[in-house]
């Protein structure tokens, strides 16, 4: 099955194809440093992530991901002066915080994460051409404000499939220099009271870039005048990605083929945003569960789906990845090394139907119930096969427990020691028996149990597995 993604531009589901074979050059709008991160704002990395492995694993594209760094603005500058932080060291300790986060979800780092105040020369480029061919100004005042003129671009709101004439004031710069309200700033001439060190020079005067044409410039400085994806969240399609797309365009170039928009995570039915105060950041929620609980969350749905948190919505998310952990432990002796197998193909109709988690979600959770089935049969050869399939489907949505990320299903040293202790005791259990002390065998069996290890006699000997996660949690309370 050709793989189908919703373009946002056209409206619908569009079959994918790249511009050149095998490689697929994609650009998301990344977050700006003016804050912590919380699970609202990294949404859009863990679903962008997913489709990025899924172009790779499933598809064998060779991806270039382009993630910007906003990391100069109007609320960076009002943060750091609020706090008494130069703007420099405010942006950078948060860019610095909202890697952390995301390093600890599993979300792979970008190809390229170019900073906004790294590019200013190829926004001044940009902007040149445009001014060049009509569709940009300075304004007149004399303020160094540069702005976009939305009536010299006919195609302006074909992005959100808007009129100019029923959209609403830019907000984004001083409208005095404006020929039409609805203009938007390229370029913001320096103001009294903020930094000297918040401008940089042009020929239209000292100053900063707006926020639209940061991204058209790095898009086109890391990844060249026309790229297959462009992503982000769905508040950014108006007015951010309209702009960037005008001007891009207006200059000449192809830029995006494919839009992408991913939904919210709302509370209470609201976007979850710093302005509302209804943030979970993302260091709080990891220190009561684990990061690969809290990436399959916010990974377990459609990309366009918004997620609606709520008190249980964790608990849910840990059941789910006990039961993996639980199946994978009972089935596998070891690690599995080497190349994944394939995945199964109902698996890949479902990531190929514009990335359909869930519907894959229940791929994995059919196979775990058919390999416990075949355990508890004695079939352990079929049961390892629908593992290593486990395994392989779990990579592509980033919560395979034996990534090295998540440390849970691995063979690292301590899980060598741990099984040199078990075997240990299981031996002398073995012995015990050969002893007929059952008393003492028995004494072993319940100190394993008590420390999560379950105890399975067969024909073949005694096995062991650890217990699912919850299962654990349920033994220690017990205890």
């Amino acid at each position: 099955m050709t793989l189908q993604l919703f373009d946002s531009a056209a409206g619908e589901l569009r079959p994918f194809e790249p511009l050149r074979a095998g490689t697929v050059g994609m650009y998301i709008c990344g977050l700006t440093t003016q804050g912590s991160p919380h699970i609202g704002h990294v949404r859009f990395t863990v679903a962008f992530d997913i489709l990025r492995r899924w172009l790779e694993i499933g598809h064998g594209y060779e991806v270039t991901l382009v993630r910007n760094v906003t990391d100069i603005d109007d609320k960076i500058l009002n943060k750091s002066a609020e706090h008494d932080v130069p703007w420099q060291e405010w942006s950078y300790a948060h860019e610095r915080e909202t890697n952390d986060a995301l390093d600890l979800l599993g979300v792979r780092r970008p190809s390229y994460e170019p900073r906004a105040t790294g590019h200013v020369t190829d926004m001044v480029e940009l902007m040149q051409i445009l001014i060049e061919k009509g569709h940009a100004y300075a304004a007149e005042d004399g303020s160094g404000d540069v702005y976009f003129d939305v009536r010299s671009w006919p195609e302006y709101g074909s992005l959100t499939r808007q009129k100019v004439d029923d959209m609403e004031a830019a907000a984004d710069a001083d409208p005095r220099g404006k020929r039409d309200p609805r203009d938007f700033a390229l370029w913001k001439g320096h103001k009294a009271g903020e930094p000297e060190s918040a401008s940089w020079p042009t020929p239209y005067g000292q100053g900063r870039p707006g926020w639209h044409l940061e991204c058209s410039a790095m898009a086109r400085r890391w990844l060249g005048d026309e790229f297959d994806i462009h992503g982000g969240g769905i508040d950014l399609r108006f007015p951010h990605h309209e702009n960037e797309q005008a001007q891009s365009r207006a200059a000449g170039l192809g830029f995006a083929q494919y839009w992408l928009h991913n939904g919210w995570v709302t509370l209470g039915g609201e976007k979850m945003s710093k302005s509302l105060g209804n943030t979970l950041a993302v260091g709080e929620i990891t220190k009561k569960v684990r990061p690969l609980v809290l990436r399959y969350y916010l990974g377990a749905v459609n990309y366009r789906a918004t997620i609606e948190y709520h008190d249980g919505s964790l608990d849910e998310a840990a059941a789910a990845v006990a039961r993996i952990e639980g199946f994978l432990e009972r089935a596998l002796d070891q690690a599995p090394s080497g190349d994944f197998v394939a995945v199964p193909d109902a698996f890949a109709t479902a990531m190929d139907d514009d990335l359909n988690v869930s519907g894959a979600l229940a791929v994995v959770f059919d196979a775990i119930r058919e390999g416990n089935t075949a355990l508890d049969a004695g079939d352990r050869t079929r049961a390892e096969e629908l593992a290593l399939e486990v395994v392989a489907m779990t990579e592509v949505i980033g919560v395979n427990p034996y990534d090295a990320q998540w440390n849970s299903c691995g063979d690292d040293r301590s899980n060598e020691a741990l099984d040199h202790v078990i075997e240990v005791l299981l031996a002398s259990r073995k012995q015990a028996r050969a002893d007929r002390d059952f008393a003492t065998a028995d004494l072993i069996r319940d100190q394993l149990s008590a420390a999560g290890v379950t105890v399975e006699d067969t024909a073949d000997g005694a096995r062991w597995s650890l217990m699912p996660a919850a299962d654990r949690a349920a033994q220690r309370t017990k205890d």
